[in-house]
């Protein structure tokens, strides 16, 4: 894939090469616990349809979160059986820990899940995926609470539904209408990069995925899906929805703090070349300026507060000096976060520091004023210093707009290739995958059995061929042979057993 022109690690979105045989366009991952009565109808359902309508090859993954009953030995005899089917075996439980393993292992470009109990129309599958092989979206989402979706449940889970996401909305400002359904789908290249940021081994681990997705701006496609509840379902909504509320707070509070690297998931614009052309662009400069009166309207009503508090204690110079000097600094700090989107702590103090030098200019500025004024007339009206006030401080608001935007906060871009360093991935059956630099020549997968997968080069020649996208909307509904799906055996030996993916997996007191 094109890696110039890219601020961040990510390259700009591309339509997916026509994939060569033996490797999958799509990897469907079904994660079960003690399922061994839906497995195999739920996976032979799931390859029939796909067989019929899926224009290109495909893998079944059968993620088996330390089942106690037969469903391994049901997922063993399915992948012995049906070429495109493979298992893993993970020893903990965890529907977001069987994700994240089976997805950092896969090589192939678009990777989904979806629930065994399959309650969404099969239908809504292709819809899913499609705009991540075109390249238009980054994530893909079904939605049973989209205007045109059917969805037939009971009134407990619905208000639970609904009242989660009105959560979601209001506490981490989330703007996708359905984190719950258990039918997703992502590309593997914005895997690689947002799986290491998201913590959760659980349940909650799909909203947290795309509550950073969408706070770095990658794009969410949804889709609306037909949908009828498993009446028969194991999950704990009790404790499912403390955990989820748990995560809430510590993903809410660590986007508070900007502790988490988001700029990594940067994208550049598209395909055209003109937008390739655009460098040294300053940032959007009525967006900031919209942030800065609206910061600096919050600051004056939070001065005022403080100046009432501080003036019952102290004389109206003490306590104007000390509401104006505790107002600068949170000003400093919003506009910090919010106007010029700066995160993390790195260089808080600096700025702060800065920041107070800014408010001493305006402050100078005020005061000046007011002394000029005296010094020409000894005894001015009311009204005059009102006036000279007013013009001051707007003086002085549009001097400290200036320098923070040009001295406090300056717009420091990177250059536009991305030189940054290898992407270190998990390890997977005793070998690290060493991803490459994202200037760098080729795409080294995962071992899987023994076989190492190499990707195309990054900065390959171009395919003559047809590509996905144009498959995809060109060439719909046409069978593909035998042929089209060859498999080369690597996923379908010995169930393999995973090494956990970060630290935190292997932790023997997670309940699920």
């Amino acid at each position: 894939m094109r890696t110039d022109s890219s601020p961040g690690t990510l390259p700009a979105r591309e339509h997916l090469p026509a994939a060569t045989a033996g490797t999958p366009v799509l990897d469907v991952v079904i994660p079960v616990y003690n399922e061994e009565k839906d497995l195999q109808p739920c996976v032979r359902r799931l390859h029939d349809h796909l067989a019929r309508t899926f224009p290109y090859p495909f893998r079944i993954t059968i993620a088996d979160n330390a089942s106690t009953d037969a469903t391994p030995m049901v997922a063993r005899r399915l992948a012995d059986r049906i070429p495109e089917v493979t298992s893993f075996r993970l020893e903990q439980k965890g529907r977001g820990r069987a994700l994240r393993a089976v997805w950092s292992a896969s090589d192939a470009p678009v990777l989904a899940y979806m629930d065994v109990d399959l309650s969404t129309d099969l239908n809504a599958l292709l819809p899913l995926v499609a705009p991540l092989i075109s390249g238009h979206s980054d994530l893909a989402i079904g939605s049973r609470l989209a205007r045109s979706s059917r969805v037939v449940r009971g009134p407990k889970r619905e208000f639970i539904s609904r009242a989660y996401n009105l959560i979601l909305r209001g506490s981490l400002q989330a703007r996708f209408s359905d984190a719950q359904c258990g039918f997703k789908a992502i590309r593997r290249d914005v895997a690689q990069v947002l799986l290491p940021l998201v913590e959760d081994t659980g349940w909650f681990f799909d909203t947290e995925m795309l509550v950073l997705a969408e706070r770095a701006g990658l794009r969410i496609h949804e889709v609306p899906v037909d949908w009828v509840d498993d009446p028969d379902s194991t999950v704990h909504i009790v404790k499912t929805a403390t955990d989820d509320l748990r995560g809430v707070w510590r993903v809410g509070r660590a986007l508070a703090t900007g502790s988490l690297p988001l700029d990594r998931l940067t994208r550049p614009f598209g395909d055209d070349p003109r937008d390739r052309d655009l460098t040294d662009v300053p940032g959007g400069l009525a967006r900031q300026l919209v942030g800065f009166c609206v910061v600096g309207a919050l600051s004056t009503l939070f001065y005022l507060l403080l100046y009432s508090g501080f003036r019952l204690f102290a004389g109206s110079q003490t306590a104007n000096a000390l509401a104006l000097l505790v107002s600068a600094v949170a000003n400093t700090a919003a506009n910090r976060r919010l106007t010029f989107g700066v995160r993390g702590r790195s260089g808080a103090v600096r700025h702060q520091a800065q920041g107070l030098v800014v408010f001493g200019i305006g402050l100078a500025l005020t005061s000046g004023s007011l002394a000029a004024l005296d010094a020409a007339n000894s005894d001015p009206a009311h009204s005059t210093e009102l006036a000279v006030l007013i013009a001051a401080n707007l003086a002085a608001t549009v001097l400290r707009f200036l320098l923070f935007r040009a001295w406090v906060f300056p717009d420091r871009r990177e250059p536009t290739t991305y030189d940054g360093p290898a992407h270190d991935g998990p390890v997977h059956g005793g070998t690290a995958y060493d991803g490459p630099a994202q200037d760098g020549p080729a795409q080294d997968g995962p071992v899987h059995g023994g076989t190492a997968y190499g990707g195309p080069a990054q900065d390959g020649p171009a395919h003559d061929h047809m590509t996905l996208a144009t498959k995809a909307y060109g060439a719909y509904g046409t069978h593909n042979t035998g042929d089209s799906r060859a498999f080369d055996g690597t996923w379908r030996d010995a169930t393999p057993r995973l090494s956990p993916v970060r630290p935190h997996d292997t932790d023997p007191g997670d309940a699920r």
